[in-house]
């Protein structure tokens, strides 16, 4: 069997990318950190599947409204979040002072309304930095034409971001172009960089879905050989950006003042596809300097049958770029479709916010129906 151990020793984090009050009570989550989990994720649509379908979240509701009957939706779910952050943030603090802050984070993500919003998620990330209160927290914020400047103007301010819904490489480029830019202006007031961390999270999976899909309504051989392999080779292509570009060795003047890499965090790791390995992307992305965050099954699968392969993930650049070569020979519009699914992504988060929001509101309406005189 795998285990999540071996991948720590070839310089890779596993986080978690899920989160439920349960696992945080009756001490799963403490077990996965014993078995090398280093962190957590979450989003929205993590925490609509969380709070909706556990009956966990009832006590901490009632709480919360015995304080204000009047609490609305939004102010619910963040009270819920919160506390659910916090205690992810504290099992793992050993791990982020173990690490002298380079792992053991958790992620917390600025409501999806405010994805073409600047200023609103400058502000949003500022509020639930100061609510959370944990110095190993990341505020999610997605690399939107919006977002990017978010991300170096709360890096300057010394705010931990998870740079979010990263399909491309020119989508990555933008964010790791953030961060630096973020920490120079930092260093230039005269604040130290130690204590700052971010991560891009490059979301895998779904480019599969998409382009396979466009592979398949062609039909051809050519076109049925790069079936499953095009998440990967965009992958291994951000990789080698980081490698040669965006490394704290690129930026020595920053590097002496304590900076650190913005790892790259492979993202919608889980497979979407059943004819797929189910661990397809966790043995496919093993490299140094990155973090693979996965829901609890595909660690499972992962420990299960999973396989760490000699071979370094980087070494396939050549097969990549000769697989995105191909698919730009058949016409396909590998940039177009990932654009679109970063707009995708930002409203399929949307769906998920209010279809929480609207759970809450029954919710609520049905605990305090409780308290009424019969």
């Amino acid at each position: 069997m795998a285990s999540l151990h071996e991948l720590r020793a070839r310089g890779q984090s596993i986080w978690l990318d899920e989160i439920r009050r349960e696992w945080l009570t009756d001490g799963e989550l403490a077990r996965w950190i014993e078995r090398g989990v280093t962190g957590v994720t979450s989003n929205p649509t993590i925490f609509e599947r969380a709070i909706t379908t556990s009956p966990a979240y009832d006590d901490a509701i009632r709480k919360e409204l015995a304080r204000d009957p009047e609490i609305d939706s939004v102010a619910l779910y963040e009270a819920l979040a919160i506390e659910d952050i916090r205690m992810a943030a504290d099992l793992l603090r050993p791990v982020y002072e173990a690490t002298e802050g380079a792992d053991g984070f958790v992620s917390l993500e600025v409501s999806p309304h405010l994805a073409d919003d600047t200023e609103g998620t400058i502000a949003e990330a500022r509020r639930l930095w100061r609510m959370v209160d944990r110095p190993n927290l990341m505020i999610k914020v997605p690399a939107t034409p919006a977002g990017i400047p978010a991300i170096e103007a709360l890096i300057a301010e010394g705010v931990n971001v998870n740079v979010t819904l990263i399909f491309s490489p020119a989508h990555y480029e933008a964010a790791a172009e953030a961060y630096w830019r973020g920490l120079r202006r930092r260093a230039e007031s005269g604040r130290d960089l130690r204590g700052v961390a971010s991560v891009a999270s490059f979301f895998v999976s779904r480019i599969d879905t998409a382009v396979d899909r466009e592979l398949e309504s062609l039909g051809t051989p050519e076109a049925r050989a790069l079936l499953g392999k095009i998440a990967l080779a965009v992958a291994r292509r951000v990789y080698r950006i980081f490698r040669e570009r965006f490394l704290p060795s690129v930026f020595p003047d920053l590097q002496a003042r304590g900076a650190r890499a913005q790892r790259v965090l492979w993202a919608s790791t889980s497979t979407k596809n059943p004819s797929y390995s189910d661990v397809k992307y966790v043995e496919g992305l093993i490299a140094p300097d990155t973090v693979n965050t996965a829901p609890m099954a595909t660690l499972q699968a992962f420990e299960d049958h999973g396989q760490v392969s000699e071979a370094a993930a980087w070494e396939g650049w050549e097969e990549a770029e000769a697989d995105l070569a191909a698919l730009a020979r058949l016409g396909i519009p590998l940039e177009e479709i990932l654009n679109r699914l970063q707009a995708e992504g930002v409203a399929a988060f949307t769906r998920s916010y209010e279809t929480l929001l609207g759970a809450l509101e029954r919710k609520r309406a049905a605990l305090l129906l409780e308290n009424l005189p019969r």
